[in-house]
């Protein structure tokens, strides 16, 4: 069975080998947004004689095709997700690291407006919400 990174890769035109293949069903099976070497550890459970480096090559590969999006949430390390078909923004848990990804029709119509307001037609944007959840201030004052 081709994983959905695959088969954007082949068709895209490029050379899949068994590590690349590897690579992107880890990818592809991710719900959360790995960093590389999250990735590696992943991979090599599947496949041991995968180094660092070709993952490290096979990601900025992916990410160059545009099949791959870097993300950097605040923690130094830069992670991925699938570029995705339809655009979502992010919420950041800054104790745990969990990103919740979500769409908010209200946030991007108002984002619109913000640019029509300038001068400007919107044609991209990311937006990343940073929070703890609620309760946790309280834990921290006591």
């Amino acid at each position: 069975m081709v994983s959905r990174i695959e088969q954007r890769c082949i068709d895209k035109g490029m050379k899949m080998t068994d590590q690349r293949r590897v690579i992107a069903r880890v990818l592809s099976e991710s719900d959360d947004h790995p960093d590389v070497e999250e990735v590696y550890r992943r991979a090599t459970a599947i496949d041991a004689h995968i180094s660092i480096a070709t993952v490290y090559r096979t990601v900025r590969l992916f990410e160059e095709a545009a099949i791959l999006e870097r993300h950097d949430f605040g923690d130094g390390r830069a992670r991925y997700e699938e570029s995705p078909s339809e655009h979502h923004d992010h919420l950041i848990d800054v104790q745990s690291g969990k990103v919740i990804e979500f769409t908010s029709p209200e946030i991007e119509a108002l984002q619109r407006e913000i640019a029509r307001r300038y001068g400007f037609r919107l044609v991209g944007h990311r937006l990343e919400l940073y929070g703890v959840p609620l309760g946790a201030d309280k834990e921290s004052e006591a």
